[in-house]
C-alpha cells in the first residue's frame, strides 16, 4: 500500500487555523518517503506528523515560493550536521534549479565556519529536463508545466506532477492558475487530481479560485479534491460536485486492489 499524507492543505499564509502550507509526503509499503515541497512550516507540520527531518530523505521542489522551498534551510543545516544523516535527494526541474541557490538559499546557507558552501555541500541534486520526468522508487513522477506567476517577461517556472500510485493516476497541480486550456489532457487523464484553489474574499491572479473551479465540466469535478486553500469558512464542494476539501492530516490510500481516502487525526 501506497500513501499521499497530506502534512498541511492551507495557503502560503495559514496561520492559526489548524493547519500549515500545502506540503505532502509519498510513503511507499517499505516507508520510502519523498516529500513534495518544504516550506516554511515543514518543521512543524512534520512534527506533528510524529516526523522530522531525518525522515526526510528525497524531496521535490515546485518552484521557488517559501511555501514551497522556505524549508530547506532547516533540512539542509540539520540532515548536515547529524552524522545519522545522508544528503537528502533533491529533484526539480532545471529552470527552478538555476535559481535555487543564488537566489533563494545561499544568503544563509552559503557560509559555514571555516568554508564556503553550495548546493552539493547539502543536497544531491537531480535536474530534470524540459518536459521530463524524475524515477523514485520506480514510480514515474512526469512535470507538468502550469501558469502561475507570469511577469509580462516570462512565466515564473513552476511544475506540478503527473503520476501514478498502484494503477490510480494523480494529478497534483502544485500552484497554478486555472490551466485546464492548457493542461485539459492531463485533467482527462487522471484518475484524481488535487488542485490548488484559492478562497480568499480579495482573490490574487496567481491562483485557481473556487468559483472559476466550479466551472469546470461535471465529470472533472467528480474527481477533483481541493487543497491550498485559505482559513475561515469554506463553500460546500460536495455540493458543488467535488470530492470535498482535503484537511491538514488526510490520508489517501492506495493499494493494488483498491484505493480509499483516509483521515487521520493529528492535530496542527
Amino acid at each position: 500500500m501506497t500513501r499521499l499524507i497530506f502534512l498541511g492543505s492551507g495557503s502560503a499564509f495559514t496561520v492559526g487555523a489548524n493547519n500549515f502550507q500545502s506540503n505532502m509526503l509519498v510513503v511507499t509499503e517499505q516507508n520510502h518517503k519523498l516529500l513534495i515541497d518544504c516550506g516554511t512550516d515543514i518543521r512543524f507540520s512534520l512534527h506533528a506528523a510524529g516526523l522530522s527531518y531525518r525522515d526526510i530523505t528525497d524531496i521535490y521542489i515546485s518552484h521557488l515560493h517559501s511555501d514551497h522551498v522556505g524549508g530547506l534551510e532547516y533540512i539542509a543545516f540539520s540532515s548536515l550536521f547529524d552524522p545519522r544523516c545522508k544528503k537528502p535527494h533533491l529533484y526539480l526541474s532545471k529552470d527552478v534549479s538555476s535559481n535555487l541557490w543564488d537566489r533563494t538559499l545561499s544568503g544563509g546557507l552559503r557560509s559555514l565556519d571555516g568554508d564556503i558552501a553550495n548546493l552539493d555541500t547539502f543536497f544531491e541534486e537531480h535536474k530534470v529536463d524540459r518536459q521530463g520526468y524524475f524515477m523514485w522508487q520506480n514510480i514515474r513522477f512526469n512535470l507538468v508545466r502550469v501558469i502561475h506567476v507570469n511577469n509580462g517577461f516570462y512565466l515564473m517556472p513552476s511544475y506540478g506532477l503527473f503520476f501514478t500510485l498502484e494503477g490510480v493516476k494523480i494529478f497534483l497541480s502544485t500552484d497554478t492558475q486555472l490551466c485546464f486550456d492548457r493542461n485539459g489532457d492531463i485533467y482527462e487523464q487522471a484518475d484524481i487530481i488535487f488542485h490548488d484553489c484559492e478562497t480568499s474574499l480579495y482573490q490574487t491572479p496567481v491562483h485557481a479560485n473556487y468559483e472559476q473551479l466550479t466551472e469546470l465540466p461535471e465529470k472533472i469535478k467528480n474527481k477533483m479534491w481541493l487543497y491550498g486553500y485559505q482559513p475561515g469558512l469554506l463553500p460546500d464542494a460536495k455540493k458543488d460536485g467535488f470530492c470535498g476539501f482535503v484537511e491538514c492530516g488526510q490520508v489517501f490510500e492506495f493499494s493494488s486492489s483498491h484505493s480509499q481516502e483516509l483521515k487521520v487525526g493529528f492535530e496542527a
